[in-house]
């Protein structure tokens, strides 16, 4: 059996948003200074090995003691810009939707209720001290969010085959990369073609979230969709493939066109891509 620190964790794909160190205040602006400056820093995997490794433990540990001081960091034409992992804060609004992803009987076998009552507790005297308190990163399980594709393009898109030799390193890498101000007037431009095409409905509620999420932050910030660990669970022929954000901007431009039949085909192309992917959800 492989070791927690050596283990691939392929279902988690992120949608993350990378602030300039200008919008933190000091002193955690200096520490993120420091910590960018390091040789070495932890990957996406260490993230997730790190929280299953808390669920091992009787009583397990649903969310860490203490904040990380971990984060992520990117250069956006030579301004550092970092993403906190927050993982504690995310802990807690992840426990806030494990009733409706798992059935009783499994989620008290995982995390028995005195524990979730405990962690419940302790976010809600957490929150009343730190009302404005939000995730610089949002995780999906088995599937990318149709509405994150909104927010790109094609052309942002970034992949790389990596070498496909085992472990995490050297693995491919598919993701977008955007401007804030980008990212932004696509949610806005959606959501327009969007409400006058369609009902109200959870693609259209979807994006009224991200939309408002994405308005927390500095209007200099990078906007990032990660596929993360959906790069182990897909092809290389799949990964090649996979244009989800052309699909999702050409049912959109569909739609504000009155050309249904365009957009049908757009969409149904999106199912059939993440169905598959879906499907191995209920398969583990």
């Amino acid at each position: 059996m492989p070791k927690v620190s050596s283990l691939i964790v392929p279902y988690a794909s992120y949608l993350r948003v990378y602030e300039p160190l200008a919008a933190f205040p000091e002193p955690e602006r200096g520490h993120w200074a420091r910590y960018a400056r390091r040789p070495e820093r932890p990957s996406y995997q260490d993230e997730l090995r790190r929280s299953l490794a808390d669920l091992l433990p009787t009583p397990p540990i649903p969310v860490p003691v203490h904040e990380s001081g971990d984060a992520f960091v990117a250069d956006v034409d030579g301004v550092l810009c970092v993403c906190p992992w927050r993982t504690r804060l995310r802990g807690w609004q992840a426990l806030e939707g494990l009733g409706g992803e798992l059935p009783a009987p499994v989620l008290d076998a995982v995390l028995p209720e005195v524990v979730r009552h405990q962690a419940a507790q302790d976010y809600e005297r957490w929150l009343a001290r730190n009302p404005d308190a939000r995730p610089w990163i949002r995780t999906s399980t088995w599937h990318v969010p149709l509405n994150w594709f909104v927010l790109v393009s094609d052309e942002e898109r970034e992949y790389d085959k990596g070498t496909g030799s085992g472990g995490a390193e050297g693995a491919p890498v598919l993701r977008y990369r955007t401007p804030m101000v980008q990212a932004r007037r696509r949610v806005a431009r959606g959501l327009r073609a969007l409400r006058e095409a369609l009902d109200e409905g959870p693609l259209i509620d979807g994006l009224v979230d991200v939309g408002r999420w994405l308005e927390e932050f500095h209007p200099r910030s990078l906007v990032e969709l990660d596929y993360g660990g959906l790069v182990h669970v897909l092809t290389a022929g799949q990964l090649d493939g996979d244009h989800s954000a052309a699909d999702v901007a050409e049912g959109i431009e569909a739609l504000r066109a009155g050309d249904g039949s365009v957009a049908g085909e757009a969409y149904g192309r999106l199912v059939e891509r993440w169905r598959s992917v879906r499907d191995r959800r209920s398969a583990n």
